[in-house]
């Protein structure tokens, strides 16, 4: 979620936000996809096992491998995964030197470690079906909303 400052700047909380400037074809920043997705993310695009905790007060919960994926179609570059408790990845994107985040806010305060990470490849996350098909909505959700992608 983003905070407006005095300046009536915006400011977001994801990882990586004061840096995301790159840009895509349409001119659009990571940032003012974030905007997009806050109305796009919902319960079906969460992964199943956090659905009963995804709310609107926390749309990021769940969206990470899926957004990270969506994002590099978009910008290119890579996809890294942060080893959770679990066994589980989250994801985020690298393009160059900029690093983002869209969903890190789902940890709340919690800090990550963004360093030295696993790249992640959407020919694995995209084995499991349901992944691959809430990427599918999601995507189709984004193109139908802002005609980009």
């Amino acid at each position: 979620m983003r905070i407006q400052s005095d300046d009536d700047e915006k400011k977001y909380n994801f990882y990586g936000w004061e840096k995301a400037d790159i840009k895509d074809s349409k001119g659009l920043t990571p940032r003012e996809y974030y905007d997009i997705l806050l109305g796009i993310w919902c319960e079906e695009t969460c992964a199943p096992r956090l659905r009963k905790d995804w709310s609107k007060d926390n749309p990021t919960l769940g969206q990470c491998s899926i957004t990270a994926f969506l994002m590099q179609d978009i910008y290119g570059g890579r996809v890294y995964g942060i080893l959770r408790s679990g066994g589980n990845y989250h994801c985020f994107n690298v393009i160059d030197d900029c690093i983002f985040d869209l969903t890190s806010e789902q940890f709340g305060d919690e800090k990550l470690d963004y360093s030295d990470c696993t790249e992640q490849f959407r020919e694995i996350h995209f084995a499991k079906e349901e992944k691959k098909n809430r990427y599918e909505y999601l995507k189709a959700q984004l193109s139908s909303h802002c005609k980009c992608s």
